[in-house]
């Protein structure tokens, strides 16, 4: 099997990270792999905050938990409710993928951008999670105006990034998801 074949087989969700920063080099390779994303008539409408700050990182948390616990949502109250989750998950490092807002697909165009950070950092052996959660910190004005992200960008989604605690085995895949049509 080739290279890039077995790094989107063995790319997991990790959620226990060492507290080891990851490298400058590392953190421009993964950059660089999403800024190489494919996007809509080429607009390139990503932007990227990278914190690696653990004070904001702990302020996000405890905002966004804050939010949660205010949810309608159960499992999400539940979540936000809980003094042991972290949203991060104790990652030392954060990004944060913004969107143009005027762009064609600016959304497709940013989770094509996550989708090839992932890979990158799964590439370094480097874990990563995809936290779809971060919404209720980007609801927060306040918040999101600390992050610095330029005018016209909505931020979209956040990444954790760090080194593994363990190594995990994938979960069993539905393989009976395809028609073919010949």
């Amino acid at each position: 099997m080739n290279e890039i074949l077995k790094v989107i087989k063995s790319r997991r969700s990790v959620r226990s990270y060492k507290q080891e920063q990851i490298s400058q080099e590392s953190l421009d390779a993964i950059i660089e792999a999403g800024i190489y994303a494919p996007t809509a008539h080429n607009d390139q409408p990503w932007h990227f905050t990278i914190i690696q700050n653990q004070d904001m990182l702990q302020q996000i948390n405890v905002i966004t938990k804050e939010e949660m616990a205010n949810s309608d949502i159960e499992w999400i109250k539940k979540m936000g409710s809980n003094p042991n989750f972290h949203l991060t998950y104790h990652a030392p490092t954060l990004i944060i993928v913004s969107g143009r807002k005027d762009a064609i697909a600016w959304t497709a165009d940013c989770a094509a951008a996550i989708q090839n950070m992932l890979l990158a950092a799964e590439s370094l052996n480097i874990g990563s999670v995809w936290l779809g959660l971060l919404k209720f910190y980007f609801d927060k004005e306040e918040g999101v105006q600390k992050l610095g992200i330029p005018e016209g960008y909505e931020p979209y989604y956040g990444v954790a990034f760090g080194f593994k605690e363990k190594e995990q085995a994938a979960p069993k895949r539905n393989l009976d998801v395809v028609n073919y049509i010949r």
